[in-house]
């Protein structure tokens, strides 16, 4: 089992509050992100950006060994994901998380790629947790 952490520290609150994002392997080191980063033009990052990225990334991997265990060596496998963020009422949701795939994978048939591109999407870690329980356990200081 693997467990991985990020920190994330809000300072003020609201509109007004600034963000920062911290993670062990530093690749997020005092990332910014705020009201601005998700809604404007601020540098930064935000939640729906990040959960698109760790989508992208498991989806192509997961496919990647999917066609490693096919029997398929060479090609090249290119994601975006789109999350989109809408108004539900007076807050807000995550409602879709739409995947774009490039590939090109010589030797495979329409059939066959189209089979194993659906496993990834349905069996990858993130797409399952879009659907997962959450757990919450807090402190007040």
């Amino acid at each position: 089992m693997t467990t991985r952490t990020a920190t994330a520290r809000y300072e003020g609150f609201g509109k007004e509050g600034k963000g920062r994002l911290d993670s062990p392997s530093g690749v997020l080191d005092s990332t910014p992100y705020s009201f601005n980063t998700r809604f404007g033009d601020e540098k930064g990052t935000n939640p729906e950006e990040l959960i698109a990225a760790a989508h992208a990334g498991c989806f192509t991997m997961a496919l990647s060994f999917a066609l490693a265990k096919a029997g398929f060596s060479e090609g090249t496998l290119e994601t975006t994901a789109a999350v989109k963020l809408e108004q539900q009422g007076d807050g807000f949701a995550i409602t879709h998380s739409d995947l774009t795939l490039k590939a090109a994978v010589p030797g495979i048939s329409q059939e066959q790629f189209d089979a194993l591109a659906a496993g990834a999407k349905a069996n990858c870690p993130v797409s399952k947790l879009l659907n997962a329980e959450i757990s919450l356990t807090h402190t007040l200081a």
